[in-house]
This record gives structure tokens, sequence and C-alpha cells, in this order.
């Protein structure tokens, strides 16, 4: 009887190892994407700040959480990682020239720019609040548009 007992305890183990990935570590991280609309050219890369601290929005410098990725230009879905439960906003900029900044004239970009939840842009940069969406316990993907000034 006490082998029985043994080979339920270990088949319950073994189907607790089969959930879905993720579920069995506790690991509630969730995939997050986006999608860049409204590119006026295929030249350049894409800046791309992810984070979570709005001290450090738009530019995550400085912010040891935050994701920094520089991408070459494409249309098609770019992956951004797992990410855990919070509050997060993504600040893009379409670097086309290649220099890794963003170029102005009279601080006005000379490129484009975008963020998350596409909040309007005025005078400068929109708040982190604006642009802030949540991870939860689904994957989540952001369609940002491109802004072009000059």
């Amino acid at each position: 009887m006490k082998d029985k007992a043994g080979w339920l305890v270990a088949a319950a183990a073994m189907t607790m190892g089969a959930a879905a990935p993720g579920t069995a570590t506790g690991d509630p991280a969730q995939p997050l994407s986006m999608d860049v609309q409204g590119l006026r050219s295929g030249k350049g890369n894409l800046l791309i700040c992810v984070t979570r601290a709005a001290a450090h929005f738009p530019d995550c410098r400085d912010d040891p959480d935050g994701r920094h990725f520089t991408v070459p230009v494409t249309r098609a879905a770019i992956e951004l990682g797992r990410m855990a439960p919070g509050n997060y906003a993504i600040a893009i900029i379409h670097d086309e020239n290649g220099n890794g900044k963003l170029d102005t004239f009279a601080g006005i970009p000379r490129e484009g720019v975008g963020f998350s939840r596409n909040p309007a842009i005025r005078f400068g940069a929109p708040s982190f609040k604006s642009a802030q969406f949540q991870m939860m316990n689904a994957a989540v993907k952001q369609d940002i548009k491109l802004k072009y000034f000059l």
C-alpha cells in the first residue's frame, strides 16, 4: 500500500510539472510585443525604451530596471520579452541616420517618435501616466504610431 501512495505522489508531481509555461515555476511574467506604424522610411534603427519608472520616462537613462533595444527598422511585430506584472510605458525613436540619438532642430524632433497608448504629443514628451499600460495575466501587444514633426 505504501508503494501505491508513493507512485500517486510521484504521478501528481509529474502532472504539475506539465502545466503551462510560467505557471509551474510561479513565474507571472507575460510576453510583451509591439507593432510600429507610420514609418516614413525603412532607413536606420528603432531605439526603444521600456520602463516601469516615471522618473526614467521617456529615455530610460540611468534606469537599472529599464529595457533598451536598438533594432533595425521593421514593419513586423517586435518581441520585447517577458515582463513581470505592473505598469509600463514604451518610448520609440526612429533613428533614421543611425547615430544612436534623437536629432532635433530648435527642440523639435527631426526623427519620428512614438509612445505606448499613442497619447497626444504637444510640447515635449507625454507623461508616463498617459503612456502607461498594465501587464497582468496575459500577453500584451502595443500598436504604436510614430509621429514626425519636420
